[in-house]
């Protein structure tokens, strides 16, 4: 058998064109391609507005197959608009097609896009290859209670202070001043001034002892006001252009170095005690 297969084999390979790519029957189908491919025709096909037929037609046209109706499913009526498209899952039907699905988020409600398509391996070309369909994306997990755990209230007093004037600084994003709270060989890089430090409105540092300690820092920014105009100034005053505060949560590593806190490093606070 082997005798007579080696000829025929040779035999083929000697017919098949030079310049015929050489595709593995065992390739892989290019997820991430896809899903690229899907996310944009997403941004085009769930945005549409009577007002703006031809112009929806023109952009969804490069992701669809000949001869596909111009607005794809949608009768040209009404409007919808959504955004935050990102990737979510992708069931793989074979070498050459997939079904994506995206998550997105229209109006209050966060959806859910499944979208077909094909893969042409040779030209390495995407294509929708069936309508998509919306469907409901799952609710939020129910997030369990945790104990709260003993607090060492002696360091989060004597904390307060330095950690306060730490987050004045790390607002400025002033590289002086902040090394000034850094811990040696440290260094840190602030805001640069597109937040106000308002206040240090919780300091949690669990019961413990050394010259290392793990705390959760709650800090009010100030967000600056894109112009002037104070809500105070003018009854029509738009909301939006006003200074405003956002809250955030930060974990940090302080040690103590003689007789002063300073920061080794800051990061997003893990998920909150309730």
């Amino acid at each position: 058998m082997n005798g007579v297969r080696a000829p025929f084999e040779r035999l083929t390979q000697q017919n098949t064109p030079s310049g015929a790519p050489q595709v593995s029957p065992d390739a892989e189908f290019p997820i991430g391609k896809a899903t690229s491919f899907a996310s944009q025709f997403a941004a085009v096909y769930l945005n549409f507005d009577a007002v703006r037929l031809q112009e929806r037609a023109a952009r969804l046209a490069p992701y669809l197959p000949d001869g596909a109706e111009p607005q794809f499913g949608w009768d040209g009526l009404g409007r919808m608009s959504a955004g935050a498209v990102q990737p979510y899952g992708t069931e793989i039907i074979d070498r050459q097609n997939a079904v994506v699905t995206l998550a997105f988020q229209s109006e209050d409600r966060r959806q859910l896009l499944s979208v077909p398509v094909f893969y042409d391996v040779e030209a390495e070309r995407f294509v929708v290859s069936g309508r998509p369909a919306v469907l409901p994306a799952p609710s939020s997990a129910n997030l369990p209670a945790v104990p709260a755990g003993e607090r060492d209230s002696a360091a989060e007093t004597e904390l307060r202070t330095p950690l306060a004037d730490f987050f004045k600084a790390y607002a400025t994003g002033n590289n002086v001043s902040l090394q000034r709270y850094a811990a040696a060989g440290v260094t840190l890089e602030g805001f640069g001034g597109a937040f106000t430090f308002v206040n240090l409105k919780d300091l949690v540092v669990s019961a413990g002892s050394g010259t290392t300690r793990e705390v959760t820092a709650t800090v009010v920014w100030g967000v600056p006001a894109r112009t002037t105009t104070s809500l105070d100034s003018t009854t029509n005053a738009d909301p939006g252009e006003a200074s405003g505060k956002l809250e955030q949560a930060y974990r940090l590593t302080v040690v103590k170095q003689g007789d002063k806190w300073f920061v080794k490093d800051i990061r997003g606070a893990k998920r909150s005690v309730g």
